[in-house]
């Protein structure tokens, strides 16, 4: 493993945490067991479970000065970061809090793994804090294999760098630029001796966002570096230090996976939906503002109660008012929720709600629905 980041690091490849887990593994042989409660956390492979559904990790796997982070129940805190590594390559831990399984240790009650082509959704949001006086990123992982992986590399890496400070970069070079999610980003391409890395880097920070994962997974089976078969076996949040990093913070995060039969939303459940569904979307927009007029249609054979469409809206785009349903929060992956008079979409029939909102930069329409949980077509 020495070896083998030592050649890593004379190529001036920037190893993440792929090799976070390689190294972990070539350590450790496995992760050890999460404890059951910990305020903080000074061991080196150390983790724990908050909100009986994510676990947090210190993971300082590539150096042998102390890490610590102090738990919350919605994140943690880097209060220790001992030490440096060379900018030209690893970074020195993982600190990250994760849905899904990372070397056997998977969340309480995780979906994960699951097939890509299953899933109609996978909102998520964070909420991160940065500092001075430190070189790191803050990045956004997505694992992708050709088979339902808990233990081991997986074939892909997908990393989301919400943020770059100091004289570093992603594995490989960078191969081009994309719009995913609403958001412009770098794309970086190569391979880190483990799996394949595609980095979706940010020209700026960004503080707090809330996604769908799935855009970044569609954007990366685009490219021809996973395909519809594989599985998604984990998300995880964190950061990967060069130089210090006390004080670097994931204040919230949340990630759920949908499906075709349903599934759970952030932090609350989901109803099953009882058949397939069409959304048309029609947008009327101006100079910083715009209307939309969303008519949802029930192509099954069954009635569908209590109905939630959940979407994301492009970058920039903020929800001002809507009529004939709730839709919360106000940008981001939202849900419209159906009124009491509206709450029953019949088979063959159809519900209709609007809202106005405010936009910056080019206006685009959301292109993925879900209804209680099932993808819906989009015409």
């Amino acid at each position: 493993m020495k070896s083998l980041i030592a050649s890593l690091r004379s190529a001036g490849t920037a190893v993440t945490a792929s090799l976070v887990a390689l190294a972990t593994c070539a350590a450790l042989g496995a992760l050890a067991a999460p404890a059951q409660a910990a305020d903080s956390i000074c061991g080196q492979y150390g983790t724990t479970v908050i909100q009986d559904r994510y676990v947090v990790q210190n993971n300082r796997w590539g150096t042998t000065d102390a890490q610590c982070i102090d738990v919350t129940d919605d994140g943690f805190t880097v209060t220790r970061a001992d030490g440096s590594v060379p900018t030209n390559g690893a970074p020195k831990s993982y600190p990250s809090v994760y849905n899904g399984c990372h070397y056997t240790n998977c969340s309480p009650g995780t979906e994960l793994p699951k097939r890509l082509d299953s899933i109609s959704g996978a909102p998520t949001s964070i909420t991160y804090t940065y500092v001075d006086g430190a070189v790191y990123d803050a990045a956004y992982d997505i694992w992708l294999d050709p088979e339902p992986k808990k233990d081991g590399v997986n074939r892909t890496e997908i990393m989301i760098w919400f943020n770059r400070v100091g004289p570093i970069q992603p594995v490989g070079s960078q191969t081009g630029t994309a719009t995913v999610a609403g958001r412009g980003w770098e794309v970086w391409t190569g391979n880190n001796g483990g799996n394949d890395v595609i980095s979706f880097v940010s020209p700026s920070a960004i503080s707090s966002w809330s996604f769908d994962v799935m855009d970044f997974v569609d954007a990366t089976v685009a490219r021809g570096m996973a395909q519809n078969s594989w599985y998604l076996t984990s998300v995880q949040a964190g950061f990967e230090p060069w130089q210090n990093g006390a004080g670097l913070a994931v204040r919230s995060f949340s990630s759920s996976v949908l499906s075709g039969g349903g599934s759970e939303g952030p932090g609350e459940p989901g109803t099953p939906a009882d058949g397939p569904c069409a959304v048309s979307y029609t947008a009327n927009a101006w100079t910083d503002g715009f209307t939309a007029d969303v008519k949802v249609t029930n192509t099954g054979a069954v009635p569908v109660s209590g109905w939630r469409l959940g979407f994301t809206l492009p970058q920039g785009q903020t929800v001002t008012q809507a009529w004939n349903a709730t839709v919360t929060p106000s940008s981001g992956a939202v849900t419209a929720t159906g009124a009491a008079f509206n709450a029953e979409i019949a088979p063959g029939a159809s519900q209709s709600f609007g809202f106005q909102g405010t936009h910056s930069g080019t206006f685009t329409k959301p292109d993925r629905f879900t209804l209680n949980g099932a993808l819906c077509t989009v015409g």
